[in-house]
């Protein structure tokens, strides 16, 4: 079988609509033309024709493809949403793209926690506020972010905190100050629990990116582990400043 396909917990025909799904989103296949047929895809995919026609449903049932008796099956219309999200290279910004956005939280563990800190992270606060959430855009998952939010902080406003994205809150909040904030990203590949937690296969291309924010005494006051969809992610620098 094609590796694309291996070793993951999603269905192989979700996998393959996502795929094709992509590619109408990226103009490979323009709105008007013909797909490819079914035995092509069969032969591309190394997939049985039941697959294909399962992952060409779904898409006929989004208003993405129009299969007609007799002629193949055409290209409709492009995915509605737009699913690229902006990684920001401030902390004003991201809080700002977070604030505006509002996506969707899930809560998959919430306790006490310390983080296990790299040479340079600066120095631990006393107690940090775990949590581990999967932000999601219109039902799409899109990261999964594991947060330490040093404890102090945390109980300024712990309703907010659990409801709402942290950094807009905790930039909201006049007695915390962010003397020094950075993030590093690095590109990986999903493992079997990230693919389940984004709907993604496993060892599809991420984002992980690790974000620290760090009090006037160089005391670690947020760090946040983000793995975000490959697919979503859109990185702009200004190469001249």
């Amino acid at each position: 079988m094609n590796s694309v396909f291996e070793n993951s917990p999603l269905p192989r025909y979700a996998q393959l609509a996502d795929l094709l799904r992509q590619r109408i989103t990226r103009g490979v296949w323009a709105v008007g033309q013909k797909m490819p047929s079914l035995e092509e895809l069969v032969g591309e995919f190394n997939v049985a024709r039941v697959t294909v026609r399962q992952a060409v449903a779904i898409l006929a049932r989004e208003g993405l493809l129009l299969p007609q008796q007799g002629r193949g099956t055409f290209v409709t219309a492009k995915p509605e949403h737009d699913r690229s999200l902006r990684l920001e290279t401030s902390l004003r910004g991201l809080a700002d793209a977070y604030r505006n956005d509002s996506p969707q939280l899930t809560i998959l563990e919430e306790t006490g926690a310390m983080p296990a800190l790299q040479p340079g992270d600066g120095q631990a606060a006393p107690k940090y506020h775990f949590m581990r959430r999967v932000h999601a855009r219109d039902g799409q998952p899109y990261c999964v972010i594991s947060i330490y939010l040093d404890q102090r902080v945390f109980r300024l406003a712990p309703r907010r905190f659990r409801t709402e994205t942290v950094v807009p809150v905790m930039l909201d909040l006049p007695s915390v100050k962010i003397a020094k904030a950075r993030q590093t990203l690095r590109i990986a590949s999903a493992d079997v629990e990230v693919a389940r937690q984004l709907g993604i296969a496993v060892n599809a291309p991420v984002a992980e990116v690790r974000r620290l924010c760090h009090s006037a005494d160089g005391t670690l006051t947020y760090l946040g582990e983000v793995t975000y969809r490959g697919d979503y992610i859109h990185f702009e620098m200004d190469l001249i400043t």
